[in-house]
């Protein structure tokens, strides 16, 4: 497997994708679920930034 990113800078999404990190202790039937928590956290990271004032103005 590829390295994987360190950070992407946004906490939310780097806590997400952390899941992804145990995919090579786990059988292959097991991924499908990481992929849909990780899909799942960054649905609600990419939601959460509706919610933050733009901080350009």
């Amino acid at each position: 497997m590829t390295d994987l990113l360190e950070e992407t800078g946004d906490e939310r999404a780097d806590a997400a994708l952390s899941g992804l990190a145990h995919l090579g202790a786990l059988p292959v039937s097991a991924h499908v679920n990481v992929f849909e928590e990780v899909l799942a956290g960054l649905e609600q990271a990419l939601a959460a930034v509706d919610d933050t004032p733009d901080r350009s103005r």
